[in-house]
């Protein structure tokens, strides 16, 4: 098939190739999640990325300066610019990987009897992968609690599916449908704020008393608002 989702699933509903009977309010529904999903978390994941940031004054200024240097005076970053920023993808892979959007990847069931560790895991056993603990987990990652962008520059690990111990996407079929959405946006949103400002904490506040606690729920959301200075770069 050619095209983007939404010429897929009118295909699939031209051709009632689907055995659910595809209508026009499913399609809109499949949109929706697509949606929804694709912009509160990359809303999550420019927030933990500011948040690190300003606890790291040398990255920030760092990515802002392979930001700056590369777009000079045109005054926007578009999806184009970002391709070439190595650094800035960095610092968005090591965001994914401490604060992951979905912490838990959605609910797998297992379709045939299988061992693991020793463990017997019989056939529709419903299985819930920790993408946090993974991405934290010190016999795969050194110094897994700090924020170190750097660790990316030179590795070919990547957040799309592939690579198991970066997961923030999940893999495989059940991964994200809408990963392009969610990175694009992320890509566009930072790479701007970044390239457009100078961040400072309010008045009387350090970069210690900025916080990483986080609320429950599916959705990785900071506990407390992310509170900073825009200082107009140009």
């Amino acid at each position: 098939m050619e095209g983007d989702i939404i010429d897929i699933l009118l295909q699939l509903r031209k051709e009632k190739s689907t055995s659910i009977g595809l209508t026009l309010d499913n399609i809109k529904a499949i949109l929706m999640d697509v949606f929804v999903a694709g912009t509160d978390t990359s809303a999550i994941t420019v927030i933990w990325a500011m948040t690190t940031l300003i606890k790291n004054p040398k990255v920030m200024k760092k990515v802002q300066e392979e930001i700056r240097k590369s777009i000079g005076n045109k005054g926007i970053v578009n999806e184009d610019d970002v391709q070439n920023m190595s650094y800035l993808r960095a610092v968005i892979k090591e965001t994914l990987r401490l604060y992951p959007p979905a912490p838990l990847l959605l609910p797998r069931e297992s379709m045939e009897k299988s061992v693991l560790e020793g463990y017997e895991i019989p056939p529709k056993t419903i299985l819930h992968v920790n993408a946090w603990a993974i991405a934290r987990d010190p016999e795969i990652w050194d110094n897994p609690e700090e924020f170190i962008p750097d660790r990316f520059l030179n590795s070919n690990i990547d957040f799309k599916g592939q690579d198991f111990e970066l997961l923030p996407f999940g893999a495989g079929r059940r991964g994200c449908p809408g990963i392009s959405l969610g990175v694009a946006t992320v890509d566009l949103v930072l790479s701007n704020l970044l390239y457009a400002f100078d961040w400072e904490l309010p008045g009387g506040m350090k970069k210690e008393d900025v916080d990483t606690n986080t609320l429950p729920g599916i959705a990785m959301h900071k506990k407390n608002d992310l509170c900073l200075v825009p200082k107009k770069y140009f």
